[in-house]
């Protein structure tokens, strides 16, 4: 059974989800016991915190409870601010999810490319499942399906674009502006796009793991050397951090040796967990706005674009749990076509045995037919279906020939009558197997069993639907 938890800011504070990203290598071990989970996939994003997992139960409780295990969080706390799903209702939100309708602005692309690293870095885990294997990719192909067949990204759409909107009142020219990057992953591209876009010119980035160097030559940044942070932050007018880390990069102890020095500067977190200390907010001339207030300030969905996305986002968790049902019906299937083609190779069998033995009789038959004896001190002839001819003294051979439906064409007679018994039975297989996987996708593999047992005696293995609709 799929069930998925989900921690989101409609429901958990924003400290919470902070605090379980930072521990979501810890909560990702912890999923990782046969004993609980068969597999398990964990989501964080700027807005939430989820887990994807296979189990043998549809309760929360047992995965709630080794969360807390692994955080140090009290388990009523991450009751009370989380929400869950099993099966198809488990899709639906992730499909949902991939496609930006969960996110604080709605149709934002960036948290399609968040749902395939947690893919990845779950396969890298090796806590995949067929099913869960199944579930993220049918995220990602419903992701661009949205996106294709709808306008809801058409506006680019994003937390760093509304961010970068809501600081245009305290950013007068862009173009003049000393902006700071600090981070080089996915958010940072975007950024970096959304920068541009706005005509800032003069971008700097600075890199915590040491990457900025080979990212401002593929963006034409200018780099901010390891040991350099701080000069870069007291001539910025706006930094913008997106990093990966797990602490904070910049703190209060760090900005405020030139905080009264320096120009306002406007900070802006796009980190989860925070990149930027809450603290640095109380420095003077320092202004931030973090995820927490971006959040707030998102838009209203589109109403019309919206419910379009909805719907494709609707159809594809009921294919995939249709999908899912139908393998249900896969020992009813097998135990149909097992039956049919063994009363068929039995029959085969029996038809070639038959065509040997007749084979080999009308060879010999042949041969006897032929002998002619010549008798004399002169020639001799014989006749008949073999004929014989003899030369010399008393002297008589005979050559003969078989022929008739086991004479040498025996064995490509024998091929096409196989051939086309095989493909009787084949069509004869098609219309029953293909209403097995209708009942399948349906949820009725009890009846398609039933069905078997009542014409044909077969007895199946399936002990019903192991998929929740």
């Amino acid at each position: 059974m799929l069930l998925s938890l989900s921690f989101s800011l409609e429901r958990a504070p924003f400290e919470l989800l902070e605090a379980l990203s930072k521990r979501s290598e810890d909560i990702a071990a912890g999923l990782d016991d046969p004993t609980l989970t068969v597999g398990s996939v964990v989501l964080a994003t700027c807005n939430r915190f989820e887990i994807y997992a296979e189990t043998g139960q549809g309760r929360p409780e047992p995965v709630l409870a080794r969360v807390a295990a692994s955080t140090g969080i009290d388990v009523a706390e991450l009751a009370t601010a989380s929400s869950s799903a099993t099966d198809h209702d488990t899709a639906a939100h992730l499909f949902a999810v991939a496609a930006g309708l969960q996110s604080a602005v709605v149709g934002e692309s960036e948290i399609a490319g968040q749902v395939r690293r947690a893919h990845d870095d779950a396969r890298a885990r090796g806590t995949l499942t067929h099913d869960l294997e199944h579930l993220f990719r049918t995220a990602t192909r419903t992701s661009r399906e949205v996106g294709h067949r709808t306008d809801i990204r058409s506006a680019g759409r994003s937390l760093v674009r509304l961010a970068l909107r809501m600081a245009e009142a305290r950013v007068a020219d862009w173009g003049s502006a000393h902006v700071l990057l600090i981070g080089t992953g996915a958010y940072a591209g975007a950024t970096v796009a959304a920068l541009q876009a706005r005509g800032a010119g003069a971008i700097r980035v600075y890199s915590p793991s040491g990457r900025a160097e080979t990212y401002a030559a593929e963006h034409d940044l200018i780099v901010v050397p390891q040991g350099e942070l701080a000069q870069a932050l007291s001539a910025a007018d706006v930094v913008v951090a997106c990093t990966r880390a797990e602490e904070p990069v910049l703190t209060a102890e760090l900005l405020r040796p030139g905080a009264a020095e320096t120009n306002e500067r406007l900070l802006i977190d796009l980190g989860m967990p925070r990149n930027i200390e809450h603290a640095v907010a109380e420095l003077p001339g320092i202004e931030l706005l973090d995820l927490e207030t971006v959040s707030k300030h998102a838009p209203v969905e589109e109403l019309s674009t919206a419910a379009e996305a909805h719907e494709i986002v609707r159809q594809a968790a009921d294919e995939f749990s249709a999908s899912r049902a139908e393998r249900d019906a896969l020992p009813a299937l097998l135990a149909l076509r097992t039956h049919v083609m063994g009363i068929l190779e039995d029959e085969l069998c029996r038809a070639r045995a038959a065509s040997q033995s007749a084979a080999s009789a009308g060879a010999g038959a042949g041969t006897d037919s032929g002998a002619g004896a010549g008798s004399g001190p002169g020639a001799g002839t014989g006749s008949g279906p073999g004929a014989g001819t003899g030369s010399g003294p008393g002297a008589g051979t005979g050559t003969g020939v078989a022929s008739g439906p086991t004479g040498g064409d025996s064995t490509f007679v024998t091929a096409d009558y196989e051939a086309a018994l095989r493909r009787f039975t084949g069509k004869l297989l098609h219309t029953p197997m293909t209403r097995i996987r209708t009942l399948g996708r349906e949820g009725r593999v009890p009846a398609a069993a039933e069905a078997l047992e009542t014409l044909f005696g077969i007895e199946t293995q399936s002990g019903g639907p192991t998929h929740a609709g």
